[in-house]
């Protein structure tokens, strides 16, 4: 008896590709405007044409982001996409695009490197993953370092002979347009700007004036509706009164680029009648005589010490944050954009006290409130819409909390003790 043999053909491997990120970082408007971010991501997707082997995940942009990698929130979720194993290699144009500081640009590449994940700097020609990678990222990135310090120190000495010459180094300002180097008077801003100063020394409050001048019909320069923050802001700048007052804020460092208030750390220099005012020093002084006074009022009112979660409630709807009020039967939590221009602005939902507690001791395993373990693992809570609040925890964690349901819960409980009331 024969025996019949039949061959089964193996089926043919599908080859694997390497999964390929962009990561493209603008810090500065100039360099926007020479190699803009739509021309990056189009530079990258043609390169990815050109190798059959790759599949393009797509490009991660940081967009005007001058601090540390830590602030970058693009680099972040790139990151882990990386953990999550959807990036095998990642390609930037240069170290200076990638990180400006050594430590932080090899501590970034260290980490890459131990979940075997390659970094290519295309204008190095530098891939992280081979041999002396790292050796020539130390030596390039210090570099790089030194010449972002040394492009800082320019740009300081110049900004500095500016100032020394009666010269502004921002000449954006609402109410002028610069012209040749001089701030020349918008009318139609100006009469804004001098509204406002009228508004107030006839003794109306910056909430006022702004809901008035928002209902008149004005707005920003933006064309958007005016704010209680921009309101004050106009009636603090000495600018308005034909004057300047140069370098009263300066940069921390060239790293991290924070920009601090100058409290007599550098020299500041006070311009007179470099422009024409559009209110008078007088005017200008009365202003800040009376903020200062209302301002005092207003703090005797405040109790001492600051609640745990003030700065802490972010709303997920306009991005600003909570405010506590105090209502004739309860604390509530509110966003500042309600509170200041109303439903129309914003119309995220307000969170009584009470229940913001309750759940934020459920999220921790809380018996009862304490101040010291909140402040400890809560970094920040954001309120979404349908009473959803997302709690951040130290540990990079995220808890989501359904308000509604201990609302419904108390409710309950409420309707009940009010029937046991009536049976008894």
């Amino acid at each position: 008896m024969k025996r019949i043999v039949n061959f089964i053909p193996k089926k043919p491997q599908l080859e694997k590709k390497t999964k390929v990120a962009a990561y493209a970082r603008v810090s500065s408007g100039k360099d926007a405007m020479l190699h803009s971010l739509p021309a990056q991501v189009s530079y990258y997707s043609k390169l990815k044409q050109k190798n059959n082997d790759w599949l393009y995940v797509g490009v991660y942009v940081d967009e005007a982001v001058t601090g540390t990698l830590d602030t970058c929130e693009e680099f972040q979720r790139m990151l882990e996409d990386v953990k999550n194993g959807k990036i095998d290699a990642i390609i930037t144009k240069s170290i200076s695009r990638f990180a400006r500081n050594t430590v932080t640009l090899l501590t970034s590449i260290r980490e890459l490197k131990q979940i075997g994940v390659d970094v290519y700097f295309e204008e190095q020609n530098i891939h992280t993953l081979s041999g002396d990678g790292e050796l020539m990222l130390s030596i390039l990135a210090s570099y790089a370092q030194e010449e972002s310090r040394s492009v800082s120190e320019n740009m300081k000495w110049r900004i500095k002979k500016n100032f020394e010459e009666g010269k502004p180094w921002n000449y954006i300002i609402y109410g002028y347009t610069c012209e040749n180097g001089k701030f020349e008077i918008v009318p139609n801003e100006a009469k804004v700007v001098r509204l406002i100063y009228d508004y107030f020394l006839a003794g109306m409050g910056v909430g006022s004036i702004t809901k008035r001048i928002n209902d008149e019909g004005y707005l920003t320069r933006r064309d958007k509706s005016w704010s209680k923050s921009s309101v004050r802001y106009i009636l603090t700048n000495y600018n308005y009164t034909g004057n300047l007052i140069l370098q009263k804020t300066y940069r921390e460092n060239h790293i991290n680029k924070k920009t601090k208030l100058n409290d007599g750390e550098l020299p500041k220099y006070h311009v007179k009648d470099s422009h024409e005012g559009i209110v008078s020093v007088e005017e200008f002084n009365q202003v800040q005589e009376e903020l200062k006074r209302r301002d005092s009022l207003i703090n005797k009112k405040v109790k001492p010490g600051r609640h745990p979660f003030t700065s802490l409630i972010v709303c997920d709807n306009c991005g600003r944050n909570y405010r506590r009020k105090t209502t004739p039967y309860k604390h509530v939590w509110l966003c500042s954009e309600y509170l200041e221009n109303g439903k129309a602005s914003c119309d995220a939902k307000q969170v009584p006290e009470d229940i913001l507690i309750e759940v934020t001791c459920e999220v921790l395993g809380l018996k009862e409130f304490d101040e010291a373990t909140f402040k400890e693992k809560v970094n920040s809570i954001r309120a979404c819409d349908n009473n959803i609040l997302v709690f951040k925890l130290a540990d990079e964690t995220k808890v989501v909390k359904d308000v509604r349901i201990n609302q419904e819960v108390k409710a309950g409980h409420q309707k009940k003790e009010n029937l046991l009331g009536l049976e008894n």
